[in-house]
This record gives structure tokens, sequence and C-alpha cells, in this order.
């Protein structure tokens, strides 16, 4: 099948073919009539099969009649994250080059000066993040009433981010006659749920089982324990990789993205990095860097996992492995894009391993380890295996008190009825091991400070009572007060006057 026979326009199917494609993926071939002919559709597919293009090409043709209003667009796409909207506006400014739309871009670290700029002009396609829609809106910036067609792209995306509740409201500021295309590579029943809701007889397009990976994509687990020895298992298997030619690696904090990308530039490898925390032209640069060729390496936080269009990635490492199953879907996703092979391996702890049994569950296969790889090669000490159940863990810094420290803390109690006597300090409260790490034993002085040196902790066996809070008078006040009479300058003393006392 060809892109002719979609029903698609000539100056569509021109910016098509001049793209260099000339068959439509599963996904396209089955969505892209239904939209041209105005249902709803919940589209599911796999990572990196054409489902921007599914809505994007059709969208394009039915825009070529009539025109936009100013602060009134004509169709809304809302997308998770800023990469993956200016990602959406390259490709209408790829495929509608015949076509004479405007396209706006409403995201989050972007002036809002030069965004309401092109809103006022009239905007044809306007592709937004839902938390800068919903500040245009609410400004009066924004009119959400002559909207025709309503994309909700990477659905499951925005139900992991909270995203829900501003989609409702989105939904209730949109005509009820709209057209309405929900896109995802997976689809839990809490997303079911909602196209209930906002979707209205639609047409169901699942051209591959939910959250099931491409076969083009290799998969592995390799063992390591946490630290850095973890990031040397990373370095060994980038340096160790066969075809390697650029590489997508995703932790689950930006803090540790941050740590990682330190650590492989000190180890001479050319890394760029993209996390949440980074302001929008630090990420835009950091893309276009790693799309160009610019960085070998990129290391990312799940922010790059959905619905990046990055070509001719070869490999993608899980340095941490993902705690929900269907991040790993979009993850590995990032290679094996269009037919292309890809490899995708994870780093597993022990701490790791329900998480990989609970990614194996959704996606229905078994996941191999690579050649000599396996959590039980790892030694026993490093595993983080808990001590059996009745058995107290051994102190690392702090040993507990010996014998004759608490035969010297049952000699410093009070007897009964008698006088209080300050306890003598208990050196042995905190011990300090015998040799210094250089071999040395502590000197006698030490010792001697450490044991002058007065308790910083209540003793629990000292009963005597706690004195202040009104209980005593301070010291300055039982001092005894002296009053000196003032001496008068010499030849200004008048007779018959007394001297002033202060």
């Amino acid at each position: 099948m060809t892109f002719s026979k979609l029903g698609l326009s000539e100056k569509v199917l021109q910016a098509v073919e001049a793209s260099g494609y000339l068959t439509p993926t599963p996904i396209q071939a089955e969505a892209i009539p239904q939209v041209l002919a105005g249902r709803d559709v919940l589209g599911i597919a796999q990572t990196g099969t054409g489902k921007t293009a599914a809505f994007t090409l059709p969208m394009l043709s039915r825009l070529e009649k009539g025109r936009a209003r100013a602060r009134m667009p004509r169709t809304l796409i809302l997308e998770p994250t800023r990469e993956l909207a200016a990602q959406v506006e390259e490709s209408f400014t790829r495929y509608g080059i015949n076509h004479k739309l405007n396209v706006a871009l409403l995201i989050g670290g972007v002036s809002f000066g030069d965004q309401e700029t092109k809103i006022m002009r009239g905007a044809d396609v306007l592709i937004a993040t839902p938390g800068r829609l919903l500040d245009f809106s609410e400004r009066g910036k924004l009119l959400l009433t002559a909207i025709e067609i309503l994309v909700i792209d990477e659905a499951d995306r925005m139900l992991d981010m909270g995203f829900i509740p501003d989609i409702e409201r989105i939904c209730k500021l949109v005509p009820f006659t709209r057209q309405t295309l929900f896109f995802s590579a997976t689809m839990p029943p809490e997303i079911t749920r909602l196209t209930e809701a906002f979707l209205h007889n639609p047409v169901r397009i699942e051209v591959a089982r939910a959250a099931s990976t491409a076969i083009t994509i290799a998969q592995g687990l390799v063992a390591s324990t946490s630290g850095p020895a973890k990031r040397e298992t990373l370095r060994r298997l980038i340096r160790g990789a066969a075809d390697f030619k650029n590489a997508i690696i995703f932790c689950n904090r930006k803090r540790d993205v941050a740590i990682l990308h330190k650590s492989l530039q000190k180890h001479g490898f050319n890394a760029g990095v993209l996390h949440g925390d980074m302001d929008q032209r630090a990420r835009t640069a950091s893309l276009d860097a790693f799309k160009s060729g610019g960085v070998a390496i990129i290391v990312c936080s799940d922010v790059a996992a959905r619905g990046l269009d990055i070509p001719d990635v070869s490999h993608v490492f899980n340095f941490d492995v993902p705690t929900h199953a269907e991040d790993y879907v979009h993850r590995i996703g990032r290679t094996g894009r269009a037919g292309k092979t890809g490899v995708a391996l994870s780093i597993v702890t022990p701490a790791d391993q329900k998480y990989i049994l609970e990614i194996e569950r959704l996606i229905a296969r078994k996941i191999d380890w690579l050649a000599g790889e396996s959590l039980a090669n790892l030694p026993e000490e490093e595993t983080g295996e808990r001590a059996p159940r009745g058995e107290r863990p051994q102190r690392s810094r702090r040993s507990a008190p010996s014998g004759d420290a608490r035969a010297r803390a049952s000699s410093s109690r009070p007897p009964d009825g008698g006088a209080h006597v300050a306890p003598k300090p208990i050196s042995s409260r905190r011990q300090e091991p015998s040799h210094r790490p250089d071999g040395d034993p502590p000197s006698a002085d030490t010792a001697s400070k450490r044991d002058e040196a007065p308790r910083r902790h209540h003793q629990k066996e000292d009963s005597s009572p706690v004195v202040g809070m009104g209980d005593h008078v301070p010291m300055f006040l039982l001092r005894p007060a002296t009053v000196k009479p003032l001496k008068p300058a010499a030849g200004k003393t008048e007779p018959g006057k007394n001297t002033r006392l202060g």
C-alpha cells in the first residue's frame, strides 16, 4: 500500500514523497482514513512506528480549507513534555511545506510575548503543554471555542505526570462536537476509562499488543552492585559495545543524571545531559548536539523517554531499572526505530529484581542475561542481603559499652537516701577503635582529654532534679552592689553643697 491510496491531498503527498517515505506504517495505514472521515480514534502502537505522522498528515489535508482567527486556533495538540511538543512542530513544518499554515507552540521556558504574538496572528495548529495552555486561557489570551480537532498524544504519560485534571479542564473548554484523537504506546486501565469520557464512539486501532516491544531491539540484562561499581559496569558496556554509534543512558533521578554525566566526562567520554531542571535553551541545545553528532552519549531522565524521534540511535542503556514497567517500553523505544536494529541493555542490582519481573510480565517475554552475567555471580557481601532474623547487625561506628563501662556506670549512681554525687564521665559510652587507620594507638593525652570532656547526652540513671526555670537565683543577682561616690573635678566644687552619689 502507498500513501496515495489513503485519501491524502496532493500537497501532503508531495511533502511525504520529498521526505523520502514511500509506504505507510501499519498504524498510519489504518488511522489516516479514519481521521480523514472525522471519526474519533484511539490508536495504540509500538514506539517508533510513526504515530506522529498518523495524525499530522490527515490534519494537514483537512486544514487546507479555511483560516484561523485571532486567539482562536483551529486544532489543538497536547503533549506531556516540551521536547515532544517541539518535535511535533518540526513534523508540521516538514510535511506542511506546501501549506501556508500558522503553527504556534506554547511551552514553558519561553517568553510569553513571542507566543502571544503567534496566537494573536491566528494559529491553524496549536501545539502545547497543558500548563502553559491553561495559563494563556486564564489570562484571556486564548479561546478554544473554535477547536475542530483535539489530539492527546502520549496519553498514558499524561496520566503519570498528573495532567489528567488539566486535560479534563481543557476538554470542557473545547466544543463538544470536536474530533478527538488518542495515541499512545501503552494503554493502562486508567487511560481506557478516561477515553470513555473524552471520546465519542471511537475507532480502536491496535496494530500491536499494548506495551509490546519491537522485535528489532536486542534486549539484555547485566548484573552489578550499586555505587561506583555500577558506573564502572556502564563504562565497560560502552567500551565493549559492538557497532556502537551513539547511546542514550537513562537514570531514574535527576541527581543521578548529573553525577553520572560528570563521571563519564571525567573518564573521557563525550557526553551530554538532559533533565527537567535544565532551562529550555540548555535542553534544546543538548538535544540538538546529540542529534547532530556533536556528542555521542546523552544522559537523560525520563523526560527523554517518550516519543522523541532521534534517528539512528544504536544503543540504549538503563543505568537505573525503571520503577514503572511502562517506562521501560518507552525508553528502549528510542532505538530500533523505523525498522532499524538497536540494542537495549539494563544494569540490574539485587534491589531491582522485582522491577525486572514486572517488566517481563508487562511485555510478555523473558529478558535474557548477557553471557556470564547473573546476580548469583556477585559477591555475597555486596548483594545487600539482610542479616537473618533475630541477629542484630553490627554497628560500624559505635560499639556497645563494655562490661567495665557498665560497671563504672552503675557505681556512679548515688545510694538510696544519700546525697547526690555527680556521675563521673563515662568515656566508654562512645568507644574509639583500638587503633587508628594508620596503625598507631591513641595517645595518652588524647584519652585523658576524652575522659575529661563533659557529657553531651542525658544519663537515664541520673535521678537528680533539673535545676532551672525559676528554681535558682542567677549568680549576677547574688553579687554585692557597691556604690562609689563621684569625685568632683578640681576647682569646680562649690562650698556648702554635697556631692551627688551615683
